[in-house]
Parts: C-alpha cells; structure tokens; sequence
C-alpha cells in the first residue's frame, strides 16, 4: 500500500497538472482612464484582469500605476483609425500620417502610459487594414523589445497579425468581445462563447468595457470560472503559452516604467 505522504503528494502534483491542462482564458478591459469611479471599480475585479489605457486621460496614469501593483497587465490602448467618423481620441494613429509622424505619435502614447506590457488597438477598422502603418507599428515594437500586441480584430481585414509575425512581435487577436450588447442575457451568451472556444482551442482571449452592466457581470462571474474548469490568467501568460522563449521579452516597458 502506498504511504500517505506519497499518496497526498502525488494527488497535490496531478490537481496541480489539471490545472495547468485547464482551458484559458484572458479578459482585457479596454477604455481605461477616462473616468474614475468606473476604472477603480474595474481594478476591484476579482482573478488577473488585464487592463488597456487610452493614452493622455484624466485618470490614466494614476490607474496604469495602482494595476501594476495589483500585478495586473497593463496595456496601451492605442487609438487607430476607424472606417467611420468616430473620433479615435488624442494620440490617434492615421493612415495619412508619414512614418516620422507615427512613430513620434507611437512613442508619446507609450511614454503616456506607465508599466506598459502591451498594445492593443482602440477602433483601428481602417489603420489596421493598411500595410505600411502596420509595417511601422511592428517594426518599432520589435525594436523596442518587451512589447506585445494584441489585435482588436475591428474587421476581419486586419493584417496586423501577418506583420506582427514577420517581425516576430509577440502577438494574440481577440476572440470575444463580451459587451457589444450591455444586456445581461447578450453578456452571459458571448460569456458562454468565451468559454466555448477556450474549450475547443485550450484558450481564448476577451474584450470588455467598465461599463457599470459589464462590470456588475463580471463580478458575479469571474468567481464562477473555476468550478466550470476555467483559469482566468493574464493576457501575457497566454503569450508565453504560445511560445515561452518570449518569457524574457514580456515585461513592462523599462521607458514607461521611468513615468
């Protein structure tokens, strides 16, 4: 018969390995540090909620700090170009705009934000579409090192993926956005998504908004993932799943780590 001892560690290494072989997922919430109540109430979400900052807001900086030391991903929401009129907000990247001029636009936005792991796309329909600015983009995350980019995926024509893989950028695109429709029902379908592909892929990656409907879901559900054999982990840690020879490159920016 086997000794209790051994018995109980070889029980603890098998729970600890089906862990480990349990789906991922990943939930980014965009639109960070336009407003305060909201953005502190986000980063009191229960599990390793990532958070993306649009560049030069009110509350922005303070937010990137406080999820830092909650040892939360913080990204830069880089404004992009849509197909439509909306505005993207300060520190837009523009399909007219000459390399000089993008990258001096890139640079400030990542300057705007501290402790910056990552990049994803706010808007971006239209930019992210463009070959030369996404050349650009990749080119300069790669020369920096240390930087990720997640694609938004704001229409299917994005190529930004392809370049992020030429210039070997660690990269993931989204799967899920989870709050096109602030409904609960509509929030607990695309949930439900979420996890659907998670299964069927070993992980998955989600978009949300701290919008007070999304965020009320969020607090109810996050504590629920686990008892449905889901880990909820950073969006980083999916990255060095991909590949784990990029563990060294994923760490916050040492530039935004100076602000």
């Amino acid at each position: 018969m086997m000794p209790r001892r051994l018995f109980l560690g070889l029980s603890a290494l098998l729970l600890s390995l089906a862990a480990q072989a349990a789906p991922v997922i990943s939930i980014i919430i965009d639109d960070m540090g336009d407003n305060r109540a909201r953005g502190e109430r986000a980063l009191a979400l229960p599990g390793a909620v990532s958070y993306a900052f649009l560049p030069h807001t009110p509350y922005a900086v303070e937010q990137a700090r406080r999820a830092h030391r909650l040892g939360r991903d913080v990204l830069l929401h880089l404004p992009m170009e849509p197909q439509g009129p909306a505005a993207m907000g300060r520190g837009g990247l523009r399909q007219d705009m000459s390399r000089e001029e993008l990258l001096r636009t890139l640079r400030a936005d990542l300057a705007a934000i501290p402790f910056v792991m990552g990049i994803n796309n706010h808007m971006g329909s239209l930019l992210t579409q463009a070959e030369r600015p996404m050349q650009w983009l990749m080119s300069e995350l790669a020369r920096q090192r240390g930087l990720f980019f997640v694609d938004s995926l704001t229409t299917l024509h994005s190529v930004a993926g392809h370049y992020a893989s030429q210039y070997r950028v660690p990269h993931l695109r989204r799967d899920v956005f989870l709050d096109h429709d602030k409904d609960f029902g509509a929030l607990a379908h695309h949930l439900q998504r979420l996890l659907k592909k998670a299964r069927q892929q070993g992980r998955a990656v989600a978009i949300a908004h701290p919008h007070t409907e999304t965020l009320a879901f969020l607090e109810e559900q996050i504590p629920r993932l686990r008892t449905q054999g889901i880990r909820l982990v950073p969006v980083s840690q999916q990255l060095v799943m991909e590949n784990p020879t990029w563990q060294a490159f994923l760490s916050p920016s040492p530039k935004a780590v100076k602000n």
